[in-house]
C-alpha cells in the first residue's frame, strides 16, 4: 500500500511562496477560513489577510480526509494575552498555540503544543479516551504526556514577534520543528496508530495572527 502524506500551512497569508518545498520534499498547501472547521472560540480574517484569534480557547480543524502520515505548520504572530483567562482543566494558567494531528474527535488526537507561559517549551501528548466522541464524555480525561527522546529549550516568545511551528508526523514518529529548529523528536508509540483524523489546531489564553 502505498503511504500518503498530508501537508498543511495554516494560519499564514497567503502569498506565492508559501507552497514552496521544504527540505522534506513536501509541499504545503496554504489553508484558509474556509478551509477549516471552528469547534471552539472564533477564528476570523484580518484585513491584512491573516486568520486571527482572540478568544481564551480555540479549536479547529482542517476539513480534509485523514492520512496516516501527515505534516503541518503554522505560521503565527503572538500579539499578547487574552483579555480574559481561562485555565485549563488542571487549574494551570497557560498561554500557548499548537498543531493537532489524527484529530478524530476532541476525545482522541495528538497534541504538539508550544508553551508561552508560565514555561517556554514544546510538549506533545496524546489524547485517547476509546469510544467517547464528545467534551461532555471524556472532559479533560485519557491524557498521555509522551517523554521526547531529544528536545531542546527554547526563548521566550514576545508579543509582535512572528514563529513557525512544524510538525511532521510518519508513522508513529514524530518531530516537531520551532522556527526550523527540532524542539521535539521522539515515538509515540502504539496509541498514535489507534487515532484517525485530520490536522488541526489549539490555542489557549493568548491572541494570535
Amino acid at each position: 500500500m502505498v503511504k500518503r502524506a498530508l501537508t498543511i500551512l495554516m494560519l499564514v497569508n497567503c502569498s506565492p511562496c508559501a507552497s514552496a518545498p521544504r527540505e522534506s520534499g513536501f509541499a504545503l498547501q496554504p489553508m484558509n477560513r474556509n478551509d477549516l472547521c471552528v469547534t471552539n472560540g472564533i477564528v476570523s480574517v484580518s484585513s491584512g489577510g491573516w486568520l486571527a484569534i482572540d478568544t481564551p480557547s480555540s479549536r479547529a480543524v482542517v476539513r480534509t480526509q485523514p492520512v496516516p502520515d501527515q505534516v503541518a505548520e503554522i505560521r503565527f504572530r503572538y500579539l499578547g494575552p487574552t483579555r480574559t483567562s481561562k485555565p485549563l482543566a488542571s487549574g494551570e494558567l497557560r498561554r500557548q498555540i499548537g498543531l493537532k494531528l489524527r484529530a478524530e474527535n476532541t476525545c482522541n488526537l495528538i497534541y504538539a503544543m508550544w508553551h508561552i507561559e508560565p514555561d517556554t517549551r514544546v510538549a506533545v501528548s496524546i489524547k485517547r479516551n476509546a469510544a467517547m466522541h464528545t467534551h461532555e464524555q471524556c472532559g479533560a480525561s485519557g491524557y498521555l504526556n509522551i517523554k521526547a527522546q531529544g528536545r531542546i529549550n527554547l526563548p521566550p516568545i514576545r508579543p509582535g514577534e512572528i514563529h513557525t511551528l512544524r510538525t511532521e508526523l510518519h508513522d508513529n514518529n514524530l518531530t516537531v520543528a520551532a522556527d526550523g529548529k527540532v524542539a521535539w523528536q521522539g515515538s509515540l508509540g502504539n496509541e498514535a496508530s489507534l487515532l484517525s483524523g485530520p490536522p488541526g489546531l489549539r490555542t489557549d489564553n493568548a491572541r494570535f495572527e
